[in-house]
């Protein structure tokens, strides 16, 4: 029965999202079932993409990218794939009727990976768009139920968290990104002498995307907002804790907050969520 097979192919994501991300793992945790299985099904999908441009060292990078994009537009035409990552996912663009358009961007921003290691603002605002914007709308749409109003009113809120999420990323893991991989992301930034007055005007920039974004999540449905805020609030210890940080720190570690501090930020996110403390 092709259920049988639909079931392994979101077990898959589950699996996926599991492996990569604890703590959108537990963020997801706290999300209605309804809409819990289509965040894992689209979870799944940008990991992939994503260890594909970060992971695959030794093989023809452009080549796989190139083939995963066509199999995803085939699989969405189509309406099934062999691949059960993009089985699962293909069954949300569908459902939710996710605007093509946010998928084709969000390969634009992967394919940024394959050949930019410094960026200038106007590539750094386009790789935040395609690489974390336009996955939050991806979301929205799913939190929304394909209300159009609804997801309008929330639309640049939504943004701006997938922003401050892919920013403070940038910052946890400076060291890789730079040393490892050999990319500069942040706009007008040394490298080579990473300053308290860049690593100020970056988190002045997250101030600002979190801000915003907390006031959509205040508006979102029950349905999603404890899961939402969840990934928020952990994302703020993160920063916080990146923040406390001198500018060499930040450079020569990646930064991380234990397993045991995320379980007790996920009872306080509930417990705020339940007593509308928000």
């Amino acid at each position: 029965m092709k259920q049988l097979y639909d079931d392994v192919s979101l077990r898959t994501s589950i699996l996926t999202t599991r492996a990569y991300s604890t703590s959108f793992s537990l963020g997801i945790l706290l999300l209605s079932p309804e809409v819990r299985k289509p965040v894992y099904a689209i979870y799944g999908f940008v990991r992939l993409a994503d260890e594909i441009v970060d992971s695959f060292d030794g093989y023809d990078k452009r080549t796989l990218l190139k083939d995963f994009k066509n199999e995803t537009f085939d699989a969405i035409n189509k309406e099934i794939s062999l691949n059960p990552i993009l089985n699962s996912f293909q069954h949300v663009v569908r459902k939710y009727t996710i605007d093509l358009t946010l998928i084709s961007t969000f390969f634009e921003s992967m394919e940024m990976d394959l050949e930019k290691t410094i960026y200038t603002p106007e590539d750094f605002k386009q790789y935040i768009l395609g690489s974390a914007e336009v996955v939050g709308l991806m979301c929205l749409q799913v939190f929304t139920g394909g209300n159009s109003h609804y997801y309008n009113e929330l639309k640049d809120s939504a943004m701006c968290l997938g922003a401050a999420f892919q920013k403070v990323n940038f910052l946890r893991d400076l060291k890789d990104d730079y040393q490892l991989l050999g990319r500069a992301y942040f706009p007008n930034v040394d490298m080579e002498d990473f300053s308290y007055s860049s690593k100020r005007q970056i988190e002045s920039e997250i101030e600002e995307d979190f801000k915003v974004a907390l006031e959509g999540i205040k508006k979102l449905p029950a349905t999603s907002k404890g899961g939402v805020y969840l990934a928020y609030v952990y994302y703020r210890s993160l920063f916080t804790k990146i923040k406390k940080l001198k500018p060499e720190k930040v450079l020569s570690q990646r930064i991380r907050i234990n397993n045991g501090k995320k379980l007790g930020l996920m009872v306080n996110s509930f417990l705020e969520c339940k007593l509308n403390l928000l």
